[in-house]
């Protein structure tokens, strides 16, 4: 019974730092797939909506209304970024872009370091999610169900706004065929710009949620980057049906990997050994995983076009 109590949580854990990849992933694969930008700067936007909801929680009250300002505040910084530093990159090489971004990387991280100083800051979550549910005897945080179930929603938000709107088939479009809709006589860089807009303010969503579970500190956008690009990779880039099964595979694979691998090394050999054992082949997984994704799909699970 323990056994199966110990595997359910972390299941759940791992559906929700699927969910919260997807929120990171589903911006950076329309921002890769239609603009043709690597946006290294993209995690950048999730440390500054975590800070902005620690910076506002004491202002406004309450977490709820400091994440949603934190959000729409997030979104206006990406799409200010998006005009004065980024619409200059869109004809220029992949090289250019990296490094680009990379330099909004170190400049955000400075910033940030100024504004609110080096030291962590570690949030609570609203008082009526602070407690714990009773899911049949296990005992599972209330605020982990929270970001779970906003993280669905926001899939199923975005769904609809892709499959049902217009945007959402200009969006799809751009994905496949930027051209042509250059040529149907589209504003582009309307386009863009809210493309641009929504991803980050959907990268700040994943940081404000992230805020009451991990520490807000600088350059923790960084490492969330990595596992997206991965997700990308493995659910297709430009496709928001394969980020969202690319982030529920790599989070339920990363996160039993590192619960169940340490263990399941200590059946073979002595407990230290099996515990660096254990985390270091957790942390390959999600590469093995990536890598068998596309020895059988090259262009990922669910490619755009």
């Amino acid at each position: 019974m323990m056994d199966f109590l110990l595997l359910a949580e972390q299941g759940l854990n791992g559906l929700q730092l699927g969910v919260m990849l997807f929120l990171m992933a589903a911006g950076l694969t329309l921002v890769f797939g239609i603009m043709d930008l690597i946006n290294l700067a993209h995690g950048s936007f999730y440390m500054v909506g975590a800070y902005l909801t620690a910076a506002l929680v004491p202002m406004l009250g309450g977490f709820l209304p400091a994440l949603a300002v934190a959000v729409l505040l997030t979104a206006l910084l990406g799409l200010a970024v998006e005009v004065v530093a980024l619409r200059t990159l869109y004809r220029r090489d992949h090289l250019d872009q990296v490094l680009a971004t990379f330099g909004l990387i170190l400049f955000f991280n400075e910033l940030v370091r100024i504004l609110f100083g080096p030291v962590p800051i570690f949030l609570n979550p609203p008082a009526a999610l602070a407690g714990t549910v009773d899911l049949w005897g296990l005992k599972y945080p209330a605020f982990r169900l929270a970001i779970l179930g906003t993280g669905l929603a926001v899939a199923a938000g975005l769904w609809l706004l892709i499959s049902r709107t217009r945007v959402g088939m200009l969006i799809r479009a751009g994905a496949t065929n930027r051209e042509m809709v250059m040529a149907l006589g589209v504003d582009v860089r309307l386009l863009f710009g809210l493309v641009f807009a929504l991803g980050c303010g959907l990268a700040g969503l994943a940081g404000a949620m992230a805020g009451p579970v991990l520490a807000v500190q600088v350059g923790m956008g960084e490492q969330i980057l990595i596992l997206t690009f991965v997700v990308i990779v493995i659910g297709g880039i430009g496709s928001i049906r394969g980020a969202f099964a690319g982030a529920l595979l790599v989070g339920v694979v990363d996160t039993l990997g590192r619960a169940l691998l340490p263990a399941t090394f200590r059946l073979v050999m002595d407990a230290a050994s099996a515990n660096a054992a254990g985390a270091a082949a957790a942390s390959m997984a999600i590469y093995v995983l990536m890598a068998l994704v596309l020895a059988v799909r090259p262009k990922g699970l669910f490619p755009a076009a």
